[in-house]
């Protein structure tokens, strides 16, 4: 009867994609001299905000939840004591939570910003693919946006950089996968620290996620996080909030469902194998149809199969690319996955003759 669950599972996630893609998820670590008794506070709305906060962290958990063509699915805020020396309770606590975006209002004004840096990385790295947001920080990774507009003003307040850092979240976390953050009218602003053309293109090519005026409104700078060193494993494609944000969802479902539907649930038979990358093509297509991804391939990986089989003494000089493809390969399931994911329009060139 082949395998079920799995494929099902990958048809429900994939049916979902473009809704769980609207509605993310952002955490604050924020410090007040009042640590309300339920904690972290899970805020779904503005009327979830525990009027026992500061005034300063109330508006810090209400800029993270305007969002942007949606409010973020929640904001998870987890309040330490202001005279806590550091962040680790909170960190601790996160390692276990699920969230997209991490904000932490005092970091600069702590000093602690490196440590979230190295917190993510870290993160990311253990499979937990999370982002911060982080006011003026070389992070130089694509899991860390780098905020750095100096200053914007809504009426009568001014916020620093490391003040708007919630709000920044919120818009990305409201941002669907089929479009991207960049140019989104910031309507509560009513000004922000003007830059010249060349200076927004070189705070851009610097990693620098920036708002600007346009002659008449606020709005966001092109999408990018901090990330500048290239390398051939990360291209362009990692520069941009927009394609990390698709390929994080894509990894987070399909490592999740291999591990609760497949993983020690089927014998390890070629057909069973097949049928794996059948679920996973599935999913695939719906996200084609959903403009997530343009195209795909998956495969057994042939040559990471002649390695195994190498390794345990068979002569697979031998042996044909399809034994090779099909042979036994005890616990192990070697995969090869080519994407292509769309990014959104950005850059329109049209030459006007007259």
């Amino acid at each position: 009867m082949g395998m079920p669950s799995v494929a099902i599972t990958f048809t429900e996630l994939a049916a979902t994609v473009i809704k769980r893609g609207e509605r993310g998820i952002v955490a604050l670590i924020l410090k007040d001299e009042n640590v309300p008794e339920t904690n972290p506070v899970v805020c779904m709305s503005n009327e979830d905000v525990p009027k026992t906060l500061s005034a300063a962290n109330q508006k810090q958990i209400k800029l993270a939840l305007m969002g942007y063509v949606n409010m973020p699915k929640k904001v998870i805020a987890y309040v330490l004591n202001d005279s806590a020396e550091d962040y680790t309770d909170a960190l601790n606590y996160l390692k276990t939570e699920k969230f997209d975006y991490l904000v932490v209002p005092t970091a600069d004004t702590d000093g602690k910003k490196t440590d979230i840096v190295s917190y993510v990385k870290t993160q990311r790295t253990a499979n937990k693919l999370i982002k911060a947001v982080l006011p003026n920080v070389t992070g130089d990774h694509e899991g860390i946006i780098n905020f750095a507009t100096e200053s914007v003003t809504a009426g009568e307040t001014e916020y620093t950089t490391e003040q708007y850092c919630a709000r920044i979240a919120g818009i990305i976390a409201g941002t669907p996968l089929s479009i991207s953050c960049t140019y989104a009218l910031l309507s509560e602003l009513s000004d922000c620290k003007r830059l010249t053309k060349d200076e927004m293109d070189a705070a851009v090519d610097a990693g620098k996620l920036i708002t600007w005026w346009d002659g008449e409104k606020v709005k966001l700078g092109r999408g990018v996080n901090s990330l500048t060193t290239l390398t051939q494993e990360k291209n362009t494609q990692f520069q941009k909030i927009k394609i990390v944000d698709a390929m994080d969802m894509i990894e987070n479902d399909i490592r999740m469902t291999i591990e609760d539907s497949y993983i020690g649930k089927y014998a390890n038979t070629y057909d069973n194998k097949c049928l794996l990358i059948s679920a996973i093509g599935n999913y695939f297509d719906q996200l084609i149809m959903d403009s997530v991804i343009q195209s795909y391939s998956i495969g057994v990986n042939i040559e990471a199969n002649r390695s195994y089989l190498k390794g345990r003494g068979k002569n697979v000089d031998a042996m044909s690319d399809e034994e090779i493809k099909t042979a036994n390969t005890g616990s192990h399931v070697y995969l090869t996955c080519v994407l292509s994911i769309l990014d959104a329009i950005e850059d329109v060139v049209l030459p006007i003759g007259i």
